[in-house]
């Protein structure tokens, strides 16, 4: 069951990557990379490479991933509506990995203390309103790990709790 809360966590992180692509400080970071030892690094960027090879063999001319694992396809706003690209990832996917915590964390920017309140009081929220296992954000509000988001309880908790961290509690219909 794991892997079917991490993987759809995994393909968006992915999928906003590949669309958005990422900038930043080149060797001013505290993110990890696979050449700084970490473990988990290391095997999070083998895990992109092995996706970006299955996406070639479906026809995506994929670049291959930085040091951090980061597969960046530029800002092609029309890559998700290409056929090829959305067949590829689908059949790839199971070649996805979750990005380690330690990129993950290093890739956000810190939270004032009034953020890191929002997010507890939207924790609390969460389990009073049926995701009881939602759990609380570390001291510098990041990393808030698994919790089950299927269930009605889970579902019910995020429409009412919504609000809170600035989702609205009745989306409109989507566009696209």
């Amino acid at each position: 069951m794991r892997a079917n809360r991490v993987l759809p966590a995994a393909a968006a992180s992915v999928v906003a990557l590949a669309l958005t692509g990422c900038g930043g400080d080149e060797g001013d970071s505290d993110i990890p990379t696979a050449a700084s030892g970490g473990d988990d690094v290391a095997a999070y960027v083998e895990a992109q490479r092995t996706y970006v090879k299955c996406l070639r063999e479906n026809g995506v001319d994929a670049p291959d991933p930085d040091e951090k694992g980061t597969i960046d396809f530029g800002d092609d706003r029309d890559l998700k509506k290409d056929a090829t690209f959305r067949a590829a990832t689908e059949k790839c996917a199971e070649y996805l990995a979750a990005v380690p915590e330690s990129i993950e964390k290093g890739n956000q920017s810190k939270l004032t203390a009034e953020q890191i309140e929002v997010k507890q009081r939207y924790a609390t929220c969460m389990r009073e309103n049926g995701a009881a296992d939602f759990p609380d954000p570390g001291p510098d509000g990041l990393g808030q790990g698994e919790w089950d988001q299927s269930s009605a309880g889970a579902k019910r908790a995020i429409r009412i709790c919504g609000p809170i961290v600035g989702v609205p509690e009745n989306p409109g219909p989507g566009k696209g």
